[in-house]
């Protein structure tokens, strides 16, 4: 059974940084494209980033490019998200999500989430 676990939200200050990293286990993933999504309250779950497991392409929402790096690791099965120069609206719950299959459906795999707040 595949399970992602996800770690490194926290509180932080406008401006400062965090790191969040989310291990897949349970299987063996290639040639898929996986993701950091986030829900601030309130509001729906909208895409932050994406990264091809070869690590060869990578997309980001407009609000955090040049701000936040998406990485991942294929020896440790892990993705990650480098935060910098955070501003209180990145605060939000964030989730890492993996595709099922070769690609996104509604029955991916979603990490619990992981809590974010920037404060001013």
């Amino acid at each position: 059974q595949v399970q992602l676990a996800e770690s490194g939200g926290g509180l932080v200050q406008a401006g400062g940084s965090l790191r969040l990293s989310c291990a897949a286990s349970g299987r063996t993933f290639n040639n898929i494209t996986m993701g950091w999504f986030r829900q601030a309250p309130g509001k729906e779950r909208e895409f932050v980033a994406t990264i091809v497991w070869s690590g060869a392409r990578t997309y980001y929402a407009d609000s955090v490019q040049g701000r936040f790096t998406i990485s991942r690791d294929s020896a440790k099965n892990t993705m990650y998200l480098q935060m910098n120069s955070l501003k209180p609206e990145d605060t939000a719950v964030y989730y890492c999500r993996f595709p099922r299959g070769t690609r996104w459906g509604p029955s991916d795999y979603w990490g619990q989430g992981t809590q974010v707040t920037v404060s001013s």
